[in-house]
């Protein structure tokens, strides 16, 4: 089937836009890989250049000198890893269970779970703050893990893409006499691959970059996030910017790869939970 001229101007109009777009969203992460390479003079010169007038890898070497800066980055990576299993465990649990299964209260039950993503988190910092303090379980890391182990958002995710499993391969694996732990495991995880990678980014993601709450419970910097770490670069009197260029580039590392891992699925999955009612 040809196009029609209008099409085609419909077309090339359309991926111009999204050029553009793509353009200004990649340019502050190229301008701010590029201004790790600078010395701190040149990064906030009056009228700095886009390209480093000497390249330099001095940001580089002395991040370690600044912060520990691998064991940050490598309390953040085992933070973000456990809790996105978690969740993504847990909200397949309560997806299939809202969507397969028929039990009293189930709609008002679903309600809550919803009305939980409506609840900002301002509102729910200082008594979950105190609760944590009063069972004396700041400083550790299960005060990190517990509350972001269960997401409203996971669940009704998961409970999108897992209504568009039909019930007859279910019922049919049930007649063949599998149990329910099997059809979970061997059916309903392998068919929701692609909500699983969507959530998985999404929920990375949002560990990876949370500063507030780790600021409030880890107590002891050997053991807090990479996210609060970078704050060490800003000084009284002044802010290492090289540095915290290439800190930050380094941090962007692990979530371009959990993208590029799962972004075959990603689209397909955001769309397949979002389409389903």
């Amino acid at each position: 089937m040809k196009l029609t001229v209008f099409q085609r101007v419909e077309q090339v109009v359309l991926h111009l836009v999204l050029i553009i777009l793509g353009a200004l969203t990649v340019f502050p992460f190229v301008w701010m890989l590029l201004s790790s390479f600078k010395t701190n003079p040149e990064i906030v010169a009056a009228n700095p250049d886009f390209l480093p007038r000497e390249w330099t890898l001095a940001n580089y070497m002395s991040i370690s000198n600044k912060l520990n800066f691998f064991q940050l980055f490598a309390n953040s990576v085992f933070l973000a890893v456990v809790i996105t299993i978690l969740v993504v465990y847990i909200s397949l649990l309560g997806g299939f269970v809202f969507a397969k299964y028929q039990f009293p209260g189930k709609g008002i039950a679903f309600g809550i779970i919803l009305s939980t993503m409506m609840i900002t988190w301002a509102v729910v910092i200082i008594p979950r703050y105190t609760m944590f303090d009063a069972a004396h379980l700041r400083g550790s890391y299960f005060s990190i893990v517990l509350p972001a182990a269960v997401s409203g958002f996971g669940i009704f995710m998961m409970r999108q893409s897992i209504s568009g499993i039909p019930d007859e391969i279910l019922e049919a694996a049930r007649i063949d006499g599998a149990s329910e732990f099997f059809i979970f495991h061997k059916i309903v995880v392998p068919m929701s691959r692609n909500a699983i990678s969507a959530l998985a980014i999404f929920q990375f993601l949002w560990v990876w970059e949370d500063y507030l709450w780790p600021y409030l419970m880890i107590t002891d910097q050997d053991r807090q996030v990479l996210a609060v770490g970078l704050t060490t670069f800003k000084g009284q009197y002044g802010t290492d910017y090289g540095g915290l260029f290439a800190a930050t580039t380094i941090s962007v590392i692990p979530v371009l790869i959990v993208y590029l891992v799962f972004q075959r699925r990603f689209v397909a999955g955001a769309a397949s939970a979002a389409v389903k009612g």
